[in-house]
């Protein structure tokens, strides 16, 4: 399929389609977050849930910074660019950046109940965003 003949129909996502802004929405906070745990490892190891690290061990928090603005920028490329069903298959994958981030947090047992519950709402959002792409758009056009 040559893809610069993509149209709307063909599954992408339009600007009138409110599933287009919430994608973006998710990659605006997924990228604050990233750029949250790049700039300021403290405060991200606070909302993560785990004890701030010392001296290299930023760096794993840095990295989660790093992952969580990947997200971002391949959820942003893949709505603007791609179909409803790419998007859904990167945000269905990213369900282990929460599976993972629970076990983690969970197995330290330094995580208090808001933290988790942050990492469990991460994983909700994720799933139901997930499924909505895959819902039909409705056609306006009649």
């Amino acid at each position: 399929m040559d893809r610069r003949h993509l149209t709307i129909g063909d599954g992408r996502l339009s600007p009138t389609d409110l599933r287009l802004w919430v994608v973006l929405a998710l990659a605006l906070v997924f990228f604050g977050l990233g750029g949250l745990f790049l700039a300021a490892p403290a405060l991200g190891a606070l909302i993560y849930g785990v004890p701030e690290p010392e001296g290299i061990g930023r760096t794993t928090l840095r990295a989660i910074g790093a992952r969580d603005a990947a997200l971002a920028l391949h959820l942003t490329g893949l709505s603007l660019f791609s179909t409803r069903r790419a998007v859904a298959i990167v945000l269905a994958g990213s369900l282990v950046i929460p599976a993972c981030d629970l076990a983690l947090i969970l197995s330290a047992g330094t995580a208090a109940w808001w933290q988790v519950g942050l990492h469990a709402l991460s994983a909700g959002v994720l799933t139901l965003t997930a499924l909505w792409m895959l819902v039909p758009a409705e056609d306006h056009s009649a």
